[in-house]
């Protein structure tokens, strides 16, 4: 595994002089402290690094402080060590925290605007140490929080917002293993009709999908797996019950098997055709992880992937956003109702001509 703090490789990027002391003397701190397994005094780390007390002094804090390695003072031999964990694998010869290949530092970049963005207020108590760590890293690369304000910005379309209670409530359940009892209205049902009569769950997992919340769940009354959206709950009560356990393989093989959030067993598999024109870019995409593919001999692209057929609602609104670059070719069913869809549009737009003034 290796130590629990970011490694960079250190030969990626051009860097300043200075800079570039600081790293190599980290390299140096860092192959010292590899090397030893017993403390070593500060006075022992400034004659190995041939650095002033005050420069080896910050080259610890800044290891351990700054870039999270697992550095800790013994007192009484008052010397520093690197606290090993026997499941690490063999030491590398990377230095955290300081250069990030361009993939690396995207990532955190996201993780941090991430956690700004997602749901304010639910768990930002949580997970400001966390960001304030990445802050820090980041920092070491020039880019500062009012950096990433202004110069990243994530987009989340048709976020869906809810409670902010009714959220720590439903996380706090699940992290306990607590039983839940809810009210739940589905979205195909008007909110004329009378809400669902309460029902207790067992939360497993929650799920971050398509910018909303969704919880995975077993229903004590149904006796089965069922997934939830956040905003749909209303009235969350915490049980003393415990919460039943379900193995994660059995989570995975319901909800993750088939295309999209709509859970059970893929029980179909869609073959799609992109023209030439998008082929390109849909080759480039990952719809399902058991997807397959093809390339035609006239620049199309052929795509398959597993779906649950009962519920084929997000599949044909994914294909329908491709317009006429994107033909349903198995099975008939999913091909018929793309088809039903697309005429059901071009009566409406005949059915209703739209008046222009002048």
């Amino acid at each position: 595994m290796g130590y629990p703090y970011a490694r960079v490789n250190r030969t990626q990027h051009k860097i300043d002089a200075s800079q570039m002391d600081k790293l190599n003397r980290l390299v140096d701190l860092k192959r010292l402290l590899e090397g030893r397994h017993t403390p070593i005094t500060l006075r022992a780390i400034c004659e190995h690094l041939d650095c002033s007390e005050s420069t080896a002094r910050r080259l610890v804090h800044a290891f351990r402080d700054e870039l999270g390695a697992p550095l800790v003072y013994d007192a009484k031999r008052r010397g520093w060590q690197l606290e090993r964990n026997p499941d690490d694998g063999p030491p590398s010869d990377e230095v955290p925290g300081l250069w990030f290949k361009p993939d690396e530092l995207r990532g955190l970049i996201a993780a941090r605007e991430l956690l700004r963005q997602i749901e304010p207020g639910h768990i930002a108590e949580q997970t400001d140490p966390l960001a304030e760590r990445i802050e820090a890293i980041l920092a070491h690369r020039g880019i500062t929080h009012d950096d990433l304000s202004r110069r990243v910005r994530l987009l989340q379309i048709g976020v869906r917002r809810t409670s902010h209670d009714g959220f720590e409530r439903i996380a706090k359940a699940l992290l306990e293993r607590r039983r839940l009892r809810i009210h739940y209205q589905s979205r195909g049902e008007s909110d004329e009709q009378p809400r669902l009569a309460s029902r207790d769950i067992s939360p497993q997992r929650l799920t971050w999908y398509r910018n909303n919340w969704y919880l995975e769940s077993w229903c004590h009354q149904a006796g089965a797996l069922r997934q939830f959206a956040l905003d749909r709950i209303s009235s969350p009560e915490t049980l003393d019950n415990p919460a039943k356990e379900i193995p994660a393989d059995a989570l995975d093989a319901h909800f993750a098997s088939a295309f999209g959030i709509f859970a059970g067993t893929p029980d179909a598999t869609a073959v799609l055709r992109f023209s030439p024109h998008r082929a390109r870019w849909v080759a480039e995409e990952t719809w399902h992880p058991d997807q397959d593919h093809c390339w035609l001999p006239d620049g199309r692209y052929q795509l398959s992937l597993p779906y649950r057929s009962e519920h084929p609602e997000e599949l044909i609104m994914d294909i329908l956003k491709y317009g006429p670059d994107c033909e349903v070719i198995e099975p008939p069913n999913l091909r018929a109702a793309v088809i039903e869809r697309l005429r059901a549009t071009l009566d409406g737009y005949q059915a209703t001509p739209v008046e222009h003034d002048g």
